[in-house]
């Protein structure tokens, strides 16, 4: 079902019916800061196993973890360097992600992870109701693998069909609108693996030694 969140009472309803969608294992579609994401409980293994098929991709590619609180950080990271905190507490929440090892007491399976996860906050209002009350989910960009990225609920609704539940419209994502940045704070020094939203001037105004990872 799709839910128009930019009217307020049909905005209340489609969080609602998100939330509930989230907490049995259904995946959902959700307005970001970037683009809309397609998104599943980050702890229910057949959730996240429902969003890869929805995208058509496998376990070779595994979401990030959208959050919605800074505090939640903390509890999924196994060590947050220095450079991670100064990054986080400058862009979060924001189009940045940061890759980090994710703590191996967690229970849950993204893929084939090698230890790590990709971590953002956006800066959405309802992405950020929907995340306070579901805890953390494993999002995607709202499109099939290979197909361009959704700009509005309803296209994203074009590519998933019924593999989604509930989408949450909350109109057109500007049509330039690039993903996050994200960049890799699990070795000695900081590499930005892909270049984003965050341009990389502003990304070296707080940490100096960014490396780029070549193309």
């Amino acid at each position: 079902m799709l839910y128009d969140c930019t009217l307020a009472a049909e905005r209340d309803r489609g969080i609602a019916a998100a939330v509930e969608a989230v907490s049995r294992g259904d995946v959902i579609v959700m307005p970001t800061d970037t683009l809309y994401g397609v998104g599943a409980d980050a702890f229910k293994d057949w959730a996240v196993t429902a969003l890869q098929n929805a995208k058509g991709r496998g376990r070779n590619t595994p979401p990030p973890v959208l959050i919605g609180s800074r505090d939640t950080l903390d509890g999924l990271v196994f060590n947050l360097p220095p450079a991670a905190r100064d990054l986080v507490a400058a862009f979060w929440p924001g189009a940045l992600s940061i890759v980090v090892e994710h703590a191996a007491s967690l229970d849950w399976d993204l893929g084939d992870t090698d230890g790590t996860v990709a971590i953002r906050m956006p800066l959405h209002p309802v992405a950020l109701e929907v995340l306070r009350q579901t805890g953390p989910m494993a999002v995607s960009s709202a499109n099939k693998h290979g197909q361009p990225p959704a700009l509005t609920a309803v296209q994203a609704r074009e590519q998933l069909g019924y593999a989604v539940s509930v989408y949450l419209e909350a109109g057109p994502c500007p049509p330039d609108a690039l993903p996050s940045t994200i960049v890799d704070v699990t070795g000695d020094v900081p590499r930005v693996l892909r270049q984003g939203a965050i341009p990389l001037e502003k990304l070296r105004d707080v940490v100096a030694d960014l490396e780029m990872t070549p193309p």
